[in-house]
């Protein structure tokens, strides 16, 4: 049989990936720019301790309990419909945090602001995967994406920082639709429409019910274990539920006639190992980001635009090895020779980080710490991306998309909970054998966490290396192993 002749690229490819990638921004900006911002926020509009975690847990709840539903909708509505219904919504959502006159408008905005952002990111790993197949070009542009992934929460605490500063905290929010406008009116022009016999699965209702409700419950349990404790009710009942209504989803999957989760997108050992990996290492990279934000404010007294800036490093590194080694070298070695070591990397520049004490130097440790830890995330996560969507049929594409960021919600979920935790613990004990040293104490828990947090990292290499067998490199005689099962003529 003759060889099918593949679909031409579409000449506007790169320019729509710039716009996709500053809707991607948008909200990756998104989960660490209301950060520093939180004390201004809770000091203008008058809430309490225990309302503040609900403006960063309305958003988690929304965003990590819909992905799946965002995946399909893409593959449903089709991609490009989808991401510019994401993009209006989200920064409609921005407007109207900005405009917060109470705790419960802000909160509203900030669950809306997760609905959308469901919809949004699913949608951009979905025309990246489609739009780029060439393996060289799929290098390049998933390295973008990588860098935005792992420098983006660095970014985000920055502009967070100097919006607060310089103006107040409305502007990290009413910054977004900005991004908003210039992304949407970018994509509209630049992604070209939807094939009119695109595959348009039916939407498998009971599947996105227990789905949803079963990654909501289980993130918002985990979300209230750092200050419960890991006993309480307020923390194994949600989490209980959410695992019972999980199983019950993936016995639903394989009885349901059109599945919102098909078995085949697991299945695959490189596309499952992809999001374990990826699960696994962003685990660490928030406790990461979490336990030296406290570091560098409460006990080294940075301001916010300080702090902002001393994270800087890891995202420049970040964004150097998803652009420039990640992609020269994904080409040539198999997906686990950069993802294995990458992760170890990165584990690396954590035990670096380990070794912080109250009187050490930003230049002496943070910075080599956040420099090596950043080389090795964008090394490692570039390819991991990739792979979370290479041989998904057309019509599993939105959902293989939407896998790859639950697991990101999902391990950030954990990371917090379980390294908040581990870190208060320590402290604690510290503090019953050298009263009175509460600096100390702090430090101590920080770098617990922080080991915690290495070897979380080094598993995450361990699944890379054991389970992913994904080889880019052509072999004489044989097909080029996992290629799409169609290419369409047109994205979706």
């Amino acid at each position: 049989m003759p060889t099918p002749t593949p679909a031409p690229a579409d000449p506007r490819r790169w320019k729509a990936l710039f716009f996709i990638c500053l809707a991607q921004l948008m909200v990756v900006l998104d989960v660490t720019v209301m950060n520093i911002a939180l004390p201004s926020v809770q000091s203008d509009l008058g809430f309490s301790d225990g309302s503040r975690q609900w403006v960063i847990t309305a958003y988690s709840l929304t965003f990590g309990g819909l992905l799946l539903l965002g995946g399909r909708l893409a593959d449903l509505w089709g991609h490009k419909r989808t991401l510019l219904t994401g993009i209006i919504g989200f920064a409609a959502a921005s407007a109207l945090g900005g405009a917060a006159l109470n705790t419960g408008m802000l909160i509203g905005a900030r669950a809306l602001q997760g609905i959308f952002g469901a919809m949004l990111v699913p949608a951009v790993l979905s025309l990246m995967s489609v739009m780029f197949t060439d393996t060289k070009e799929r290098a390049k542009a998933f390295g973008v994406f990588g860098a935005l992934s792992g420098g983006g929460a660095a970014i985000g605490l920055m502009l967070g920082g100097i919006l607060t500063q310089a103006l107040n905290w409305r502007w990290t929010l009413l910054i977004n639709i900005f991004f908003g406008i210039a992304a949407a009116l970018g994509a509209l022009r630049t992604l070209p429409a939807p094939a009119a016999d695109r595959p348009r699965p039916r939407l498998d209702v009971p599947g996105v019910l227990l789905a949803s409700l079963g990654v909501t419950g289980f993130v918002y349990g985990l979300s209230h274990a750092s200050e419960d404790g890991w006993t309480s009710a307020a923390t194994l009942g949600p989490i209980g539920a959410g695992l019972i209504l999980l199983a019950a989803f993936a016995g639903w999957q394989t009885r349901a006639k059109s599945p919102l989760l098909p078995l085949r997108v697991l299945a695959d050992r490189n596309r499952g190992g992809a999001y374990l990996a990826v699960g696994l290492a962003v685990i660490g990279n928030f406790g990461m980001y979490l336990f030296l934000t406290y570091y560098l404010q409460t006990v080294l007294r940075l301001s916010p635009v300080q702090t902002g800036a001393g994270f800087l490093p890891i995202a420049a590194a970040s964004v150097f090895a998803s652009t420039q080694i990640g992609p020269r070298l994904a080409p040539r070695l198999p997906a686990r020779a950069l993802m294995g070591p990458g992760f170890l990397i990165a584990a690396a520049g954590l035990l670096i980080l380990t070794q912080i004490t109250p009187h050490s130097s930003y230049w002496a440790i943070v910075l080599p710490g956040m420099l090596v830890t950043g080389l090795g995330l964008g090394t490692a996560l570039m390819p991991a991306f990739s792979l979370g969507t290479l041989g998904a049929r057309p019509e599993d594409a939105g959902i293989a998309s939407a896998m790859v960021n639950t697991s990101q919600q999902v391990g950030g979920a954990i990371g917090t909970a379980l390294l908040n935790t581990l870190a208060a613990t320590s402290t604690a004990t510290y503090l019953g054998a050298h009263a009175g040293q509460k600096t100390d104490a702090l430090v101590h828990g920080y770098s617990t966490a922080l080991w915690w947090a290495a070897g979380i990292l080094t598993l995450a290499a361990l699944a890379a290396t054991l389970l992913i067998t994904h080889d880019p490199r052509p072999r004489p005689g044989t097909a080029q192993p996992h290629t799409p099962d169609k290419t369409p003529a047109t994205h979706r």
